[in-house]
């Protein structure tokens, strides 16, 4: 979920330091997950009376108590691409899938650089570098607001996501309100001087993700039944406060399920909501949250096509030109987070909690790790957790005690993890088509765990294990695009490690686990019925994120370690693949006691095939946070060489709530271009030197 990573994890921090003090409302338990492997009926509503009806007693039979946490387990709970294919003279964003558009900072058409940063959303002239039009979007005070663009021709989409950038100086305080507003999306015409043309704002929504295929756009957004719960003043037992959870359900109205958005245009403003006959719901469901697409051309305007919606979860999302995928996992989404039990899998933080300030590097941004100091990060990064720093998922089985006293604090047990994936078809320009849901074993690591070809979908995913004696383990499902039904499966594999990265290539998939060594899987996905694994590299380190270079070789971005798991900064890795029996490292380049932003956002890595230049931002371990950014220029070839350092001037005043960390690079013919809050830097490709600084 792209739901601003770089403060999830100060929010999660701050709400888990109030969450448990006297008098806090406690956390619902994490929902049951649903087995969807063989119930893949689709059924819509017939009317608002049965839509009610539905989302009603599905949400009373999966209701679950509110428990509480103490202090202490709730902080262990938290611990085609820019190829530049052909003739390009500009690089784009690296993506997924070719012809798949996603958000990102920083947008070109060749002749305009757009790019959204701290409120403000700027045009320069890809010619000059100089800035021709800038329009604020948000008040100076909401700087910190987090945004991504879209454009299309004259046309950009700003999506401004819940909560924003904490600044150093309040990353540590109390979460203000604003932080966790509904998301905004703004559109804006380019020609001349930057205008808004309208905005719309879900209700109550959390923003999942959003792609673009041509000019038109699909945004996914979560909500959940608006209805009041039950305050807990610690007099009730676990079964008064299921009851009572029950009852608000039973009686919320039709209002509290219907996901409901705000369109602004020309002065006007107009509420909506999603029609009762437009949401739909697979054969089993919890009722406790929904899934609404919207769907925008950004040659119109919003409301001219009705969204629809599911009874679902949804965290991550998935496109290609046809199809558009939206996945959940329901023990991460029961409650604010999930409880804590002793696995053999390391905890998985979020890696970008002080964006410029190196942190623990793990690909997965699901859970909040802690937020260091500026400059005060032990080299000694991810080293392997005892027992009572593992955690992992659970589900509450509320078990009689001998004495039958209601208030016995209920056994806490774990529930086999899976993952509900649910696909929409976006061939048409229109509203999208529900077609099928499914579920798979495990949890995946993020949109690249999932890849769509010749009318199968393959997704890996991580198995946690449910006792002391078992250990976790990877796999790769094939499903049926057309029902998510299962077609074949390999499973077995790094067996007490996790998922690290995984890419899918045409009829072949890479998968690489991680504990103390880090094995790259080959998969033979040809025969969908039968994928194998084919060859396995094991090397110290992990990789992150791979990336195709053509030619049979591939690009893994991520951390060395020794040989007990502790990394020890970024590498790079060129990987030769040609013999899927066979692959083995061309080279490694080791850059000690640092880390880079593209181990866990892929829009942050840049790979300019023409001219073998592979980029990535690089904050290191130790290094004073206003002493600048540096972006790191390799040369790919037969071997990994370091081209040189690009780096932005320090941001003078420590107390300005900037982040002077590069974070995205591209190239404009002969110069490249890198960015950070505080301005962009246009840069000679050939021999790396300053051409021209543009301050923001």
């Amino acid at each position: 979920m792209t739901t601003s990573i770089r403060v999830a994890g100060a929010i999660a921090i701050a709400l888990l330091a109030t969450a448990c003090t006297p008098g806090a409302a406690p956390s619902p338990d994490p929902v049951t997950p649903i087995d969807l492997t063989s119930n893949i009926k689709l059924v819509a509503f017939d009317d608002c009376d049965s839509m009610l009806e539905g989302l009603r007693a599905a949400a009373v039979e999966h209701a679950q108590s509110f428990q509480v946490m103490p202090m202490a387990e709730a902080a262990d709970s938290a611990a085609r691409s820019t190829t530049g294919a052909g003739n390009q003279t500009h690089s784009t964003t690296n993506v997924h899938e070719a012809g798949v558009d996603e958000p990102d900072l920083v947008k070109t058409d060749g002749e305009r650089v757009i790019t959204v940063n701290r409120g403000v959303l700027r045009v320069l002239d890809a010619a000059s570098g100089k800035v021709t039009g800038t329009l604020r979007l948000v008040a100076e005070e909401q700087s910190w607001a987090e945004a991504n663009l879209l454009v299309a021709g004259d046309r950009a989409l700003v999506l401004f996501n819940n909560g924003g950038y904490v600044p150093a100086a309040t990353a540590r305080a109390a979460v203000r309100p604003e932080m966790l507003a509904s998301p905004r999306y703004v559109m804006v015409d380019l020609a001349g001087t930057p205008k808004v043309l309208g905005s719309m704002s879900p209700a109550n929504a959390i923003h999942v993700d959003a792609r673009m295929v041509g000019t038109t756009v699909r945004i996914v957004v979560r909500s959940e039944p608006q209805v009041p719960m039950p305050q807990y003043d610690g007099a009730q037992t676990q079964k008064e406060m299921l009851e009572a959870v029950k009852e608000t359900y039973r009686k919320a109205p039709l209002d509290a399920w219907l996901p409901k958005y705000e369109i602004e245009s020309n002065g006007q403003t107009s509420q909506g909501a999603v029609k009762c006959e437009n949401v739909s719901h697979p054969a089993e469901f919890t009722g406790r949250s929904l899934v609404t697409v919207h769907t925008l051309d950004l040659n119109g305007s919003f409301g001219t096509t009705e969204p629809i919606s599911v009874a679902a979860d949804g965290d991550t999302v998935y496109g290609t030109q046809g199809s558009l995928y939206v996945t959940s996992n329901p023990l991460w989404w029961g409650g604010f987070f999930p409880m804590p039990i002793a696995v053999d899998v390391e905890p998985m933080p979020i890696a970008e909690a002080a964006p410029a300030t190196p942190v623990a590097p793990s690909p997965d941004p699901d859970m909040p790790t802690q937020i260091p100091d500026p400059g005060k990060v032990a080299p000694e990064a991810q080293p392997t957790p005892s027992d009572a720093e593992k955690v992992g998922p659970t589900a509450e089985v509320v078990s009689p005690s001998p004495s039958g006293n209601d208030d016995t604090v209920p056994e806490v047990v774990p529930v086999a993890e899976r993952t509900e994936i649910h696909r929409f078809d976006v061939t048409g320009a229109g509203a999208p088509r529900y077609v099928a849901s499914g579920s798979v074993p495990g949890r995946l690591l993020n949109q690249y765990s999932m890849s769509e070809h010749e009318g199968h979908l393959r997704i890996a995913t991580t198995t946690t294990p449910r006792a002391q004696d078992e250990k976790s383990e990877s796999g790769v499902y094939v499903l049926k695009a057309d029902t998510l039904a299962e077609t074949g499966q390999v499973t077995g594999l790094g067996k007490g490690e996790r998922i690290y990265s995984v890419r899918f290539i045409g009829p072949v998939g890479y998968m690489v686990t991680f504990r103390q060594v880090d094995p790259l899987y080959t998969l033979d996905l040809r025969d969908p019925q039968a994928p194998k694994v084919t060859g396995e590299l094991k090397i110290t380190g992990f990789s992150a994120y791979l990336h195709p270079a053509g030619d049979g070789r591939l690009i893994g971005v991520g951390q060395e370690a020794n040989t007990k798991g502790q990394t020890q900064g970024t590498q790079v890795s060129l990987f030769d693949v040609r013999d899927p029996g066979a692959p083995a490292v061309l080279s490694r380049y080791h850059q000690e006691d640092s880390a880079t932003q593209a181990e866990w956002d892929p829009h942050a890595f840049l790979y300019w095939p023409q001219d073998g230049l592979a980029l990535i931002p690089l904050a290191t371990w130790g290094a004073d946070y206003y002493d600048g950014s540096q972006a790191l220029v390799l040369k790919i070839g037969d071997t990994i060489e370091k081209a040189g350092v690009i780096t932005h001037p320090k941001p003078g005043d420590p107390n300005l709530p900037l982040d002077p960390s590069i974070r995205r690079s591209m190239i404009m013919g002969d110069t490249v271009w890198t960015f950070s809050d505080l301005g962009v830097k246009i840069s000679d490709k050939a021999s790396l030197a300053d051409r021209a600084w543009v301050k923001f």
